[in-house]
């Protein structure tokens, strides 16, 4: 029953985003598609409280509560980036501002990485205190080492993704030179 739950608030999660947007620059009703954004943190909501129900009712700690530990960790790290990048490429097909995109090079492209990992480690924390919360509450440490599990599994993505972003400050992508007899602001622009 998690699984299916944790498949529901995906899609939940991507419907409710496509309805807000829609709302908002489709119908041009702004207030309306604020208003059914802010309805997508509830998903999480309802799937933790599920999860503590079916631990309360008895069930064994397993890989499906670790498993909502983590998505629910990763929607609190990244879904609100996720849903600006969204909001920010809606608001170029429908309203013609510039595509909202990432630095590509040098200082500003490793300080965006950075700030991403750091929603990562946010996931990592809270998938961590939810996973430690359920520990406590079956208070049980032979029924509860698969749980310790994803958190190590949860710390291990935080380091490989701190690891990735980190190589973007060690060996930055260096600007490309322009090509001989082209001014710099001459170049033309290439797609992503």
């Amino acid at each position: 029953m998690i699984v299916t739950l944790i498949i529901i608030c995906e899609v939940g999660f991507w419907v409710l985003l496509a309805a807000g947007l829609a709302a908002r620059y489709l119908l041009r009703m702004p207030r309306l598609g604020i208003a059914i954004l802010l309805c997508e943190p509830l998903l999480e909501v309802v799937l933790l409280v599920v999860t503590a129900l079916d631990l309360k009712n008895g069930a064994d700690p397993s890989w499906k509560h670790g498993l909502a530990a983590l998505y629910i960790g990763y929607t609190v790290g990244h879904g609100h980036r996720t849903v600006k990048w969204l909001d920010g490429h809606a608001a170029h097909r429908f309203h013609g501002v510039p595509v909202p995109r990432p630095p590509r090079y040098g200082r500003p492209r490793a300080l965006h990485e950075a700030r991403i990992w750091l929603g990562t480690l946010v996931a990592g924390a809270v998938a961590t205190v939810l996973l430690l919360l359920a520990m406590w509450y079956v208070d049980d440490p032979g029924r509860t080492s698969s749980l310790e599990g994803w958190m190590h599994t949860a710390w291990r993505g935080v380091g490989i993704h701190g690891l990735i972003a980190l190589s973007y400050t060690l060996f930055p992508k260096r600007v490309p030179a322009p090509a001989p007899g082209e001014r710099d602001g001459d170049r033309p622009l290439t797609k992503l």
